[in-house]
């Protein structure tokens, strides 16, 4: 009997830690909500990327988000899955309003680089020095291993105002835009916004005119999840090996 009285404490403590989480995510539109840049930026944008959506057959704003980068081109896509179907849709695009570093990957804390590869959205930040930010996971598992083992940086976001040393700025207009978008998201239940980050638009000619550039072998790693995307409309299974190599497969 007293095992069984444990086991069902136990059980009571375990029902309410997670009745806490749940409802801790499901509110949290209204936490982000408490921020006043976050209002305005609803109060702005709400009724217009519910129109937008709305012409992509996507209502209640209830979709999966994907946001693609390209460096060379200074161009953030922004793509959503609506629930009922496999395939994404292009929903809008925005520009870079400043950029630093060059093409290649982000190895070390310092080198002004933009990330390549693929990320997630792992902070939002209502408060942020650049009015509105999404903070992304680098350095994620490929990074950690191929990078300066010191210092590889970090606090790599995409943010409003035109100033960076590595991150992504769009203008704050724009910003308001997608940082609504991504609450919605993760208000509706996507644990895990996904950022693939690429040096650019990853055709077979472009690749082609990079055959000699000393990050060819790491784009290369790159290019299959760009061609399965845009042939398919559907996300890749990216994994790394213990060298921290992107293995890709559909």
């Amino acid at each position: 009997m007293k095992v069984k009285c444990i086991s069902f404490f136990s059980f009571l403590i375990v029902t309410a830690v997670y009745s806490s989480v749940v409802g801790q995510e499901r509110d949290f539109k209204n936490q982000q909500q408490k921020y006043a840049r976050v209002r305005q930026a609803y109060s702005e944008k709400y009724d217009s990327l519910d129109h937008l959506l709305r012409t992509k057959g996507i209502t209640h704003f209830n979709y999966e988000l994907l946001i693609m980068t390209f460096k060379q081109e200074q161009l953030v896509e922004v793509w959503v899955k609506p629930k009922v179907k496999k395939e994404f849709l292009l929903l809008t695009s925005y520009d870079f309003c400043h950029t630093s570093g060059k093409l290649g990957p982000k190895r070390k804390q310092g080198d002004l680089q933009i990330p390549e590869g693929f990320y997630r959205v792992d902070r939002f930040n209502p408060n942020s020095n650049f009015y509105l930010s999404l903070g992304l996971n680098y350095p994620n598992s490929s990074d950690k291993i191929r990078s300066d083992k010191k210092s590889p940086g970090g606090d790599i976001f995409i943010h409003g105002d035109c100033v960076t040393i590595g991150c992504i700025p769009i203008t704050n207009d724009k910003i308001k835009e997608l940082y609504v978008l991504a609450v919605e998201a993760k208000e509706n239940d996507q644990s895990k916004i996904r950022v693939f980050m690429f040096p650019f638009k990853m055709t077979v000619d472009r690749m082609n005119s990079y055959k000699s550039s000393s990050h060819y072998a790491f784009w290369k790693e790159l290019e299959p999840a760009y061609t399965y995307f845009m042939a398919n409309k559907l996300l890749p299974v990216i994994r790394f090996n213990n060298q921290g190599e992107y293995l890709i497969n559909p």
